[in-house]
């Protein structure tokens, strides 16, 4: 978690297939909060790391543009 960028990174595993109502709603309530979730499995983590940083990089650099952009 990015508490100045606002931007929540999880990490997902097999579990979750069982959850995703609960997923959803969690998500809906950060992003009421003004937070973005971006949402990774577990098996990406360990086998495209390399892109799992870049995604996280990228919603940062989303993240600090529109806080710029607000009054």
């Amino acid at each position: 978690m990015c508490l100045e960028s606002r931007l929540v990174v999880e990490l997902d595993g097999g579990q979750h297939l069982e959850s995703d109502g609960y997923d959803e709603t969690r998500t809906g309530y950060l992003n009421v909060l003004g937070y973005t979730v971006i949402r990774f499995w577990n098996n990406q983590v360990l086998n495209e790391m390399d892109g799992v940083k870049e995604s996280i990089l990228l919603a940062l650099n989303s993240a600090d543009k529109e806080a710029k952009a607000s009054p």
